[in-house]
Parts: structure tokens; sequence; C-alpha cells
């Protein structure tokens, strides 16, 4: 399984939002490694991501059909 499909079971299974450097720590990879994936599902509009404070929260899109 691929880190992007990766990305969406842990959104999938975190409906309320999930940190970048939680999501990286479930997967096992660097927070900047996956930065690079959450901005390209961002763009694609799979996912959203809201800024709070610092940190960045991750969430499936609403019209998300996963």
């Amino acid at each position: 399984m691929d880190i992007e499909a990766k990305v969406l079971e842990v959104l999938k299974e975190n409906r309320e939002g999930v940190t970048l450097q939680e999501i990286a720590d479930k997967l096992g990879v660097h927070r900047h490694t996956l930065t690079k994936y959450i901005y390209k599902l961002d763009g694609e509009g799979k996912i959203r991501v809201r800024k709070i404070g610092v940190a960045k929260l991750c969430y499936l899109s609403d019209d998300s059909k996963i």
C-alpha cells in the first residue's frame, strides 16, 4: 500500500482530524516526507488541512468518496 492510501486510511479512522506529526508517527515516516503527500492530496481535494496554531490538522474532505 502506498503512503497516500495509508494517509487516507488513517484519516478515515480519525474523522475528528489528525496532525501531520500524528500521521507521520502512525505511518513510520518523517513529517517532512509526509508533507509532500499531504499537499498533493489537499490539491486533489481528497483531504482538507486546517492550521490551528503551529499545528496542521488533516481531515478527509467532505465530498471525498473514499
